[in-house]
């Protein structure tokens, strides 16, 4: 006669093979007023610490409205219905901590790039130059310089 200690399937959890990289849906319980609801976060695995022991975590990252969001579960709880596995990806690491700065430094690419389109724009909208002296100085942006030429007339 086994003896139930916890409410969670152990061996189910154990015999999940969740790794860094993987990208899982997880199932929570979260309790508010008395009742309990289930709320679903997807991402990716960055981290899996202390293999199948009874403190076993697991790290889920993921990017909501433009900022990143880290949450530690721990594989054994009983806040967690069930863990789904997405996608698995090929990793060479088994701490995808890198990701952190590799998503903020494209995050800065983009907003560079996007903050140069709008200043072209504004420049164009705002110019209070006529066409005739936009091409003007357009003319003299591209000029050959002779420098003898503008010496003499300096004189």
């Amino acid at each position: 006669m086994a003896i139930k200690v916890s409410p969670v399937d152990v061996e189910a959890r154990r015999k999940l093979d969740l790794r860094a990289g993987d990208t899982v849906r997880v199932h929570q319980k979260i309790e508010e007023k008395g009742k309990f609801r289930i709320q679903i976060f997807e991402g990716l695995v960055l981290a899996r610490k202390h293999g199948r022991e009874a403190g076993g975590t697991f790290t889920v990252r993921r990017v909501l409205s433009g900022v990143g969001v880290e949450k530690i579960f721990p594989l054994y709880s009983p806040m967690i219905d069930k863990i789904e596995i997405v996608k698995r990806s090929r990793v060479r690491r088994a701490k995808l901590y890198y990701i952190r700065e590799k998503v903020a430094r494209e995050a800065r690419r983009q907003l560079r790039r996007t903050r140069m389109i709008d200043n072209k724009e504004a420049l164009a909208e705002f110019s209070t130059e006529t066409e005739a002296q936009k091409e003007k100085i357009v003319e003299e942006m591209t000029a050959p310089t002779d420098e003898k030429a503008t010496v003499e007339k300096a004189q």
